[in-house]
């Protein structure tokens, strides 16, 4: 390297590196924010990272960080902040906030809430509506945009859009991948004389897999019509990835940890309305069937659907307990230990939460381990071993379904774009997370 600007100011050095060719055992140099070069630089300040693995920087592609206006469920400073304590080093948040995310000026006001707040990068869903479909082509453009988000159930007031009109109307206006959350309003409704007061075990008997696939197969043949890419959020039932690997032309999805490891015959008895959330969480033979489509490559991408509560909120009885559950501080943990235990292979675990991420949504400088791009990386200690524990847990909900589970893998450090926001446990001297940028974005 000749020129002064290749030469790194610093490195990580001594670990296993994955790189796009694969692991290596080399350093890698880092100057200006950029990865600058990957190989050996003695002379260089270093951070000895001998027997651990350096991971592309893990990007969680849903959180729900309730700000503005929920506040005292969570906001950007304390989401983030369990972001990178849990290896993640980006984040994108959705729009069903108070008032929701639905207009240029609240897209604005979120990144300013954000900027130096929040400890990871970041980058802001639009939500969709009736009023605001024609405009989706400019709003998808603004810095900072994650796209747009439909919520085709589970949503009230403007963001609900449940009709294929207004679905088309949506999709008709713009470029950029959509977002979806995929259950029928219309059969959830007739079916609400399913929920049992006091039972949450009624909950996936409620919100069915034909209120899933109705809303799959609708989505699907709605984008195709349109020609829009979309990108099917938290699929909970392996049905839905076998229609959906019959579309990759247009159609991307997501699966999350919980689902991935939970099961209903063992979570509703044990966690109560605490297991409750959208989709539900379903069978162990659902469970096992994602793992299937998850071996045979269908779903792109791991996102946590974090969806923080308080407890007292979650304490009360069944239906009246809201949705949701946290997740983005153990999304990775949860996923080390699937790893250790031959559910799949690190390789896979690296393209859903980095690479993947970047492909399908056309981020910019993130998602790999390559000169130029940014300085972003999760190093873990895949011999280490880690409970998860209430005092460990950084979200304001205080909370976790996993609360207790002991696991092989853990999580030593998360730096972005060269700042070490997270090592060993402790947080950096500062937060300094930036927005996102994409690919035809302004």
């Amino acid at each position: 390297m000749n020129d002064t600007h290749d030469t790194p100011e610093w490195s990580l050095s001594g670990g296993t590196v994955h790189t796009p060719s694969g692991p290596v055992e080399r350093d890698v140099g880092i100057r200006d924010g950029k990865i600058v070069g990957i190989g050996h630089f003695p002379g260089v300040r270093s951070v000895d990272c001998t027997g651990l693995d350096i991971l592309p920087g893990v990007i969680d592609s849903q959180v729900h960080f309730r700000e503005p206006g929920l506040e005292h469920k969570e906001d950007l400073e304390t989401g983030s902040r369990a972001a990178v304590l849990g290896g993640i080093t980006a984040v994108f948040e959705m729009p069903n906030t108070n008032p929701n995310t639905d207009t240029a000026e609240r897209i604005t006001d979120k990144l300013s809430r954000a900027h130096h707040r929040m400890w990871c990068d970041h980058a802001f869903y639009i939500g969709a509506t009736a009023e605001n479909a024609e405009h989706l082509a400019e709003l998808e453009r603004m810095r900072g945009t994650a796209g747009v988000k439909i919520f085709m159930g589970a949503s009230t007031g403007s963001l609900l859009v449940s009709d294929d009109d207004n679905l088309a109307r949506v999709l008709n206006s713009g470029v950029r991948r959509v977002a979806i959350h995929a259950e029928d309003e219309d059969r959830m409704n007739a079916r609400k004389g399913e929920r049992v007061p006091n039972d949450p075990s009624s909950h996936p008997v409620w919100r069915d897999d034909e209120s899933a696939m109705l809303a799959t197969r609708r989505i699907l043949r709605i984008a195709r019509a349109a020609n829009r890419p979309i990108h099917i959020l938290h699929v909970t039932t392996p049905a839905e990835l076998a229609e959906i690997s019959k579309h990759r032309d247009i159609a991307s999805c997501e699966v999350t940890p919980q689902h991935l490891t939970l099961a209903a015959e063992d979570a509703y008895p044990r966690l109560g309305t605490h297991a409750q959330m959208n989709p539900p969480i379903r069978s162990a033979a659902h469970r096992d069937g994602l793992w299937h489509w998850l071996q045979q490559g269908v779903p792109d991408v791991l996102g946590s659907d974090h969806a923080p509560h308080t407890a007292e909120e979650k304490a009360k009885p069944y239906p009246d307990a809201p949705s949701g559950m946290p997740g983005v501080q153990t999304l990775l943990p949860l996923m080390l230990n699937h790893v250790a235990e031959g559910r799949m292979t690190l390789d896979r675990l690296i393209d859903m939460t980095s690479a993947g991420v970047q492909r399908i949504f056309g981020l910019v400088g993130k998602g790999r381990i390559a000169a130029g791009y940014d300085a972003d990386f999760t190093v873990i200690d895949r011999k280490g071993s880690f409970t998860i524990t209430e005092e460990w847990l950084a979200s304001r909900c205080g909370w976790s379904p996993f609360t207790g589970m002991e696991l092989k893998g853990r999580v030593v450090g998360t730096i972005i774009r060269g700042h070490t926001a997270m090592w060993d446990g402790q947080l950096g001297e500062r937060a300094t997370g930036e927005p996102l940028r994409f690919a035809g974005a302004l």
